[in-house]
């Protein structure tokens, strides 16, 4: 039995699009260590098997070729459903949306975990944005905004806090819960625990 320790690095995937540079050097670095890899039901992209003693190496080389890690306190990259133009329901460009969230919200720091994110392109909601902390999902009218929403052994869909808005006040709504989110728990925390307190911001919109 091997007494090596092993390892594992998550790298950041903005909008589940994996850039065909980090793709190759992954590749290289696959061939030359020896670790297998896993796309999480976050989008993002997990090493494995990764020799505690190569970490630094791999996490240097990938970081030089443009990669970002996942790490506390981060704030979350939004799961989103394939969206225009690739999927005929879709209503609007999924990508788009994410790109504006991480531009406004990638810098933000001390977020707590648990707090997730998804973006849909229709009410199909392929990203199960119901059952997200922030879930988004396009209309033909505008977006609408759930809070809430979780999954695991005691699903729950999320409250819908905000209809037919625009890009500019989905960002301001997801700043406000961002915001409460943080305020309300010192540890990780799902929205769903808190939507019920007296001063969460929103109400639900019919």
């Amino acid at each position: 039995m091997s007494d090596i320790s092993k390892t594992q690095l998550t790298i950041i995937l903005q909008a589940g699009r994996l850039d065909k540079e980090i793709l190759k050097k992954i590749n290289d670095l696959s061939l030359q260590f020896n670790f297998s890899l896993y796309f999480t039901t976050s989008q993002n992209l997990r090493i494995l098997d990764i020799d505690e003693e190569n970490l630094e190496t791999i996490k240097s080389e990938l970081a030089a070729a443009g990669a970002e890690f996942k790490g506390p306190g981060k704030f979350p990259v939004s799961r989103i459903c394939v969206g225009k133009p690739y999927c005929k329901l879709a209503l609007v460009d999924t990508e788009e949306l994410s790109n504006q969230i991480s531009n406004k919200f990638g810098s933000r720091t001390g977020v707590k975990p648990k707090l997730k994110i998804a973006l849909a392109a229709c009410p199909a909601s392929c990203s199960s944005a119901l059952l997200t902390d922030i879930g988004v999902v396009a209309t033909r009218s505008g977006l609408d905004v759930y809070a809430g929403g979780k999954g695991g052994p005691f699903p729950k869909a999320g409250r819908r806090i905000a209809r037919r808005v625009d890009t500019d006040r989905m960002l301001v709504i997801i700043e406000q819960l961002a915001d409460y989110h943080d305020n309300k728990t010192s540890i990780k925390q799902r929205m769903s625990k808190l939507i019920d307190e007296q001063d969460f911001p929103f109400l639900e919109a019919i």
